[in-house]
């Protein structure tokens, strides 16, 4: 059984956007979704810098339109098992049937600005890290007011909450992890801190009418199959201010008996953590589309 999973914030970087352009049809589509969220996609997957792709606002739609549109190239046939990290839940919805792309990408497009405006509140960040026992690591991240906002499994915790927090994390890292690494986000996502942007989307998802998902689809909240479309779009809009936990999401994947995972554009970072957490699943990265021929072969192999 074949997995496709949709990567989260901090994936991106400048220029990533460019080849899929290429694909037929593919430009056309990154135009008429930049008309319909207000938002040139194509300047920002080809010309921004990372600073300006680091911009909430900016990088979840610019995220959610790449997997989209490399999910699309793939073809017809489908994985057994969809699932997105944070933000790439909307690239899984809209993959799924649950929303159509349109109202995926304007709805992310409104998460992106709310929780910037969350973000600007408080000077906050994001910090994962590596190794290390996670009893002792939340351990400590409790201790020091921070907030595991993603348990990712495979020896990683990213940590969530003030710039003066992250400092002391650095500082005083946990018993046994090896790095803290600063994450390329503007707040801290997944915590308290992102509240009032949740209000906003309750307001905004209101008006949607989601379908039940075609394929299974795994939530990050707690790694449950979830098959009623509402109860989907209900998630959506609560994963913004709860931790992400991508570490049940994979002992899902395993229980349902997964043999290969591919991971949209720009893939790497959760097929990176799947090698280490899921040995002796084919994993594969959507990078470019030099990657496309790759993984229809694994979707022929272990598709639906």
């Amino acid at each position: 059984m074949l997995v496709l999973v949709a990567p989260g914030q901090g994936a991106q970087a400048p220029g990533f956007l460019t080849p899929w352009l290429d694909l037929p049809g593919a430009a056309e589509r990154i135009a008429a979704w930049s008309d319909a969220i207000g938002l040139d996609l194509a300047h920002y997957g080809t010309e921004a810098d990372a600073d300006a792709i680091r911009d909430t606002a900016v990088a979840q739609p610019l995220l959610v339109a790449a997997g989209i549109l490399s999910a699309a190239a793939l073809g017809d046939v489908a994985p057994g098992v969809v699932a997105g990290h944070s933000v790439g839940e909307f690239t899984a919805a809209a993959y799924a049937g649950v929303l159509d792309d349109e109202a995926a990408l304007t709805l992310v497009r409104k998460r992106g600005l709310a929780m910037a405006e969350a973000a600007a509140v408080t000077p906050t960040g994001m910090s994962a890290l590596l190794g290390g026992d996670p009893e002792t690591t939340l351990a400590h991240l409790e201790k020091l007011g921070l907030t595991p906002a993603n348990v990712n499994g495979a020896g990683q915790i990213v940590a969530a909450g003030t710039l003066e927090q992250l400092e002391a994390l650095a500082a005083d890292k946990p018993e046994g992890v090896r790095r803290v690494v600063a994450l390329k986000v503007a707040g801290a996502f997944h915590t308290h801190h992102m509240a009032p942007a949740v209000e906003t989307l309750k307001v905004a998802a209101g008006a949607l009418k989601p379908a039940d998902p075609k394929v299974t689809y795994v939530s990050n909240k707690d790694g449950k199959a979830v098959a009623d479309g509402g109860e989907v779009l209900d998630r959506l809009v609560g994963q913004v201010a709860s931790p992400v936990r991508w570490d049940l999401c994979m002992e899902t994947f395993q229980a349902l008996g997964a043999t290969a995972l591919i991971e949209v554009c720009p893939g790497g970072t959760l097929t990176g953590i799947a090698k280490r957490a899921l040995p002796g699943v084919k994993t594969l990265a959507l990078k470019t589309p030099d990657d496309l021929d790759a993984a229809r072969e694994l979707l022929a192999e272990f598709g639906a």
